[in-house]
Formats: C-alpha cells, structure tokens, sequence
C-alpha cells in the first residue's frame, strides 16, 4: 500500500488514531482546490502538500511582489516577479513529491471557475476580494462542492465551512447566506490599505487547512454553520453560528441564480473581478 519512504513520511499521521492508513490513503486520493497563492494560501498549499493530498490545482494570477513576503510564505526574496502559482507549485514539490499540483496561472471568472471547482472533492477560498468570493461560492453551490472560506485584515480573521451537497434535512449556509449583500465599495479597506501582521494569515490559513483535512478524513465536526473569529492582539476565538437562508438567491427554496457571469459580480459588488498581472509592480 505505502513503500518505504510513505511509510516513514506519513507516519505520524498512520499511527494517529481516526486517519490511520486507511486515512492517509483517502488523503493521497483526494483532489482539492486553493483560490490563491498570497497570505491564506501559502500556509493552505504548505500543509496540504505536507500532509500527502494527491493532487492539488492552486489558481493565482499574480506575481510575487517584495510586500508579499512578510505573510507570504511560500515564497522567497528570489521569486520577486515570478507567478505566484510558479513558486508554490515548486515549493509544495519539494516539500512532497508525492503531491501532484497542477498551477493555474490566472484568475478565477466566470468562464473557468465551475471546470475547477467540479474537478475538487473540497474548495479552499483564500482570495482578498468580494466578486471573487462571491463567485466561488456560487460554483461550489452549484457544482455540490463544500467550501472552506477565510479572510483576514490587520489583526483579525474569520473561517467557515459553507455551500456543499445538502445532507439529509440539513442544508449548510452559504456565502451569500452570511453576507447577503456586498459592502459598499471602499469601505472595507484591502490589505495594502489597512495593513495586516503577518502571522494573521498565518494563523487563519492553517485554521483553513485543519478543515479541509478534517473534511478529507471525516473527523471532528467541521465548521459548518459556524463563523470562528480570530483576534490577534486579544488572542481570542469566537464562534457564531449561522443560519441557512430560504431565500438565499443560490441556496436557498427558490434560486433565482443558476449560472456564472462575470458582469453579474461587477454588478453586484460594484467592483470588477480582478485581472491578472504578468509583471511585477
């Protein structure tokens, strides 16, 4: 089943209780999606490829820029102005041979975004815009995918567990269920504007991680239905729990949204989907 090297590599996780080599093997099986290779993902994509997931897509198209690096890291001082999905891929490789990563060097849209999300069993969402987010979670509802969601500004982060099948009577929130409406553009100030300490990222992204590989193995009870906040300077979690919407337009009764249009999010958050970058700033 494992040779020698996965034997030695994987055991820790063979003797854990709960993953075992049954687990490892669903874990070197699994498929999985990372939207972007900045300061959620780098911790996701690090400990996925530690952890032995088989196969890995990791979509960016941006560049590495010399202000990525104090969060970012998965990436060196020598990558400065090389795609992001470049150096990760390289990384992760590294770090595991074992993991298949396949980079996309391009940003999420309409037009690629439901392809990526039907190939993953699970969907991490570490993007730092809200069209994207929103359009992410629309493909996932649509394709029966569950997402892992975090964001992160200055001192502060949150984490869920949304969309996916609906299992039983239970249907789990969405995005849209949590934010029904996009904020006013502007009013929520980027990481280049409000500034972020650069073990947020950290913190939240393996947050992420451990729900994914939750998810992977079946253990534990993952975040579903749950907002976790996380405070840096006060060093504090929260949990909120969330309620499905009826009337949410992509998961709810009634959806009035079944498809994916990039000028729909435009619209809608009053920003456009963002555009990929081929050199550096």
């Amino acid at each position: 089943m494992f040779d020698r090297q996965q034997l030695d590599r994987y055991a820790r996780h063979i003797i854990l209780p709960g993953v075992g080599a049954a687990g490892q093997r669903r874990l070197l099986d699994a498929r999985v999606l990372v939207i972007g290779a900045g300061g959620l993902g780098s911790p996701v994509l690090l400990y996925l490829a530690a952890a032995g997931v088989g196969h890995v897509t990791v979509v960016d198209g941006d560049v590495v820029d010399a202000s990525n690096l104090q969060r970012q890291v998965i990436h060196a001082t020598d990558a400065v102005g090389r795609p992001k999905v470049e150096v990760a891929a390289e990384r992760m490789r590294a770090l595991n041979p074992d993991v298949h990563v396949s980079p996309v060097d391009a940003v999420v849209n309409a037009g690629n975004i439901r392809a990526l999300v039907r190939e993953a069993d699970v969907v991490v969402d570490g993007s730092d815009n809200f069209p994207t987010r929103y359009l992410v979670n629309d493909a996932c509802v649509l394709e029966g995918r569950t997402l892992v969601y975090g964001a992160i500004s200055s001192f502060e982060g949150q984490l869920s567990v949304m969309a996916g099948p609906r299992e039983g009577s239970e249907h789990t929130p969405c995005y849209r269920c949590l934010f029904p409406e996009p904020p006013e553009p502007g009013t929520v100030p980027s990481c280049a504007e409000a500034g972020v300490l650069g073990v947020v990222p950290g913190v939240v992204g393996s947050l992420m991680v451990n729900e994914a590989l939750k998810l992977l193995l079946g253990l534990g009870r993952p975040l579903r239905g749950t907002l976790l906040t996380f405070d840096a300077l006060d060093a504090r979690t929260r949990s909120f729990e969330l309620a499905h919407d009826p009337a949410c337009p992509v998961c709810g009764d009634a959806p009035s949204i079944t498809s994916v249009r990039d000028q729909d999010y435009a619209t809608f958050c009053g920003v456009p989907l963002p555009e990929a970058r081929t050199t550096a700033p």
